[in-house]
């Protein structure tokens, strides 16, 4: 095993938890290395591009409020912008924004790279060290050694991912990516208990094969409203959603 480096702190997983965790603690003046599989699919909006919603738009505005990122990259890479429930009271009034993936994976990276104290790495970490019941580092695929004072997981599908297409099941981080088994293991072996979380996302289609004449468009707001506090004014050309509904025939073909 070769030892490469000590800093801080070490995160591992490069999604949204793990792109606000290293940038706040490059931020609080912590040595910091963000780790991920892919150095292309950081900030990767796997399962749609919107963000915020009723369940998630007050989350997006309180990391904002403590100096996060999410809501700023959102607000550069948004494409459509809507407040939801605006027919009721203000109590459930929430933000919701469909953002351009490959703008927001680009924007979030450039911010990593630029962030002092923070170092991003392209490694798979397979194993976290215990040395005297204090965490001590990670070794890496490749068998280097990261000294650390902390490791943060943020791993989210990868370990060890199950992908479930029909009726046909594989190992997978997300389609086509490798899933982290050696580092699931690790944590077991430390004493953590695991457990397994469902999630689940639409096909994508192909646009040139809709007849979007037949879809209803749903236009954002005007003019639409930032997420973060700090953005004075959204400048992306806005794009309409297109809305559809199921039928009996589609509830058919799922059931068979």
């Amino acid at each position: 095993m070769y030892k490469e480096q000590d800093v801080d702190i070490i995160v591992i997983g490069a999604g949204h938890a793990g792109c606000e965790a290293a940038l706040a603690a490059a931020r609080l003046g912590f040595e910091t290395i963000l780790f991920t599989i892919n150095l292309d699919t950081i900030a990767q909006l796997s399962c749609n591009p919107a963000i915020g919603g009723l369940a998630k738009g007050h989350l997006v505005r309180e990391i904002d409020a403590l100096g996060g990122e999410m809501a700023k990259i959102t607000d550069r890479s948004g494409i459509q912008f809507r407040m939801l429930n605006l027919s009721k009271g203000p109590a459930v009034w929430s933000l919701r924004a469909q953002a351009d993936r490959a703008l927001y994976r680009t924007f979030m990276k450039q911010v990593l790279e630029e962030q002092p104290r923070l170092q991003v790495k392209q490694a798979m970490v397979e194993r976290i060290e215990v040395q005297d019941g204090c965490i001590s580092g990670v070794v890496t695929s490749l068998g280097v050694f990261y000294g650390a004072r902390a490791v943060i997981v943020t791993t989210g599908t990868f370990l060890k991912g199950l992908m479930h297409i029909g009726m046909e099941s594989f190992q997978a981080g997300r389609a086509g990516e490798f899933p982290s088994i050696n580092l699931s293991d690790s944590l077991k072996s430390i004493g953590f208990q695991l457990g397994r979380l469902k999630t689940g996302t639409p096909p994508r289609i192909d646009a040139k094969s809709i007849d979007f004449g037949r879809l209803a468009p749903q236009h954002g707001d005007e003019p639409p409203v930032p997420f973060s506090y700090s953005t004075e004014r959204i400048t992306n050309p806005q794009l309409p959603c297109y809305i559809t509904y199921t039928n009996q025939k589609t509830h058919d073909i799922i059931r068979g």
